[in-house]
């Protein structure tokens, strides 16, 4: 079963300096049927103005991940890691007992597009964590490159979850295939461009949540980006 989640039926709130569509409740923005979906928790789409951003505040018991599309972000924690996040980077932080983090756009006149990822660990507490990790174009093109997973698979960032998110960039007609297990749920994301899903169209910043489906095929209707996540 394919169920879609249309880009514009996210949640939405424009602060001036950040525009955020929210896929999931979030903030001010509450749908109790969109709590989240299996571990997954948080996909929130970000713009970022110019010299703006998220000062110094605190997050317990998640897994976060980001994800630029375009610009770069400038990260600081508690833990004493510093660093600038661009495409093709990835960024977690294990939230675990207690972190700090600010993030800023660092450019004087360059937006910041992000994706901001939650998943909730398999336990609670544990140390805080921090990797930071470059995936070169040509591991998504055309393939499912893990980025992030409980196991670290073939150089994924690690995670404290049964999951795995891939990225994948796909070209007019070119296509992936992901076979799930019994019983794990699929979740995917297209950040940018045009795509279907076991022929079921989407566009950017559409969604579609996937169970009980032996084969998921995903094929570019154009150029494509997109997320596929994995869950227990």
């Amino acid at each position: 079963m394919i169920t879609l989640r249309r880009s514009d039926e996210r949640g939405h709130a424009n602060h001036g300096w950040l525009d955020s569509r929210f896929s999931f409740s979030f903030a001010d923005y509450y749908d109790p049927e969109q709590m989240g979906f299996a571990s997954l928790r948080v996909i929130n789409e970000d713009w970022i103005s110019p010299g703006s951003g998220f000062p110094m505040h605190p997050h317990r018991n998640m897994e976060i991940i980001s994800y630029v599309l375009e610009g770069e972000i400038e990260h600081r924690d508690s833990t004493g890691h510093g660093a600038v996040l661009r495409p093709g980077e990835v960024q977690y932080m294990g939230a675990g007992r207690g972190i700090a983090h600010s993030e800023f756009n660092p450019s004087k006149d360059k937006p910041l597009h992000l994706l901001q990822i939650w998943i909730q660990p398999r336990q609670a507490g544990g140390d805080p964590m921090y990797a930071q990790q470059y995936f070169a174009p040509e591991l998504r093109l055309g393939r499912l490159c893990p980025v992030a997973s409980g196991d670290g698979r073939e150089g994924a960032i690690e995670i404290r979850q049964d999951a795995t998110i891939y990225a994948t960039t796909l070209g007019d007609a070119e296509s992936v295939t992901l076979t799930p297990a019994k019983g794990r749920k699929v979740w995917i994301h297209l950040a940018r461009g045009e795509a279907t899903v076991n022929d079921v169209s989407l566009d950017a910043g559409d969604a579609a949540a996937v169970t009980d489906e032996t084969a998921v095929l995903i094929r570019g209707t154009g150029q494509a980006e997109l997320l596929v996540f994995d869950l227990a």
